[in-house]
């Protein structure tokens, strides 16, 4: 998943919170020039919005993470190259007590499977990042 949580009183905003998540989890201090835009908001599985932030970080070689043990169990990456192959994008489908409920992204065959919010998430990112290609 993605660095998140919820908005402090302190945060201004969604890209406030979104910096200070990813200083508290990933001990990454990302300026807010880096910031590229905010997505648009999305309700997660217990109804609460996400407003998902999307950053240039630079070369990942050149980032130090210190993920903070109490909110992160394992840092992965996945390479844009990996995220376009078809073989690698599939979707779940979710039935509901009426029949067919929903179809949400999945994207295989890496370290993990990447599935619900963050899945859409990235979903979202690849249809901004490479249009056409997604």
């Amino acid at each position: 998943s993605f660095p998140g949580g919820r908005r402090d009183p302190t945060d201004g905003d969604a890209v406030a919170t979104a910096l200070r998540e990813t200083r508290e989890e990933l001990g990454v201090a990302v300026a807010g020039a880096s910031v590229w835009g905010q997505l648009r908001t999305l309700p997660d599985r217990h109804g609460m919005t996400v407003a998902p932030v999307v950053a240039n970080l630079g070369p990942l070689e050149a980032l130090t993470l210190t993920p903070n043990p109490d909110e992160v169990e394992e840092v992965f990456t996945l390479p844009l190259a990996h995220l376009l192959r078809e073989e690698n994008q599939g979707y779940t489908h979710f039935r509901t007590a009426s029949g067919y409920g929903y179809t949400l992204p999945v994207f295989l065959n890496g370290p993990h499977k990447v599935w619900g919010l963050t899945a859409i998430i990235t979903e979202l990112t690849l249809e901004l990042l490479v249009p056409g290609r997604y």
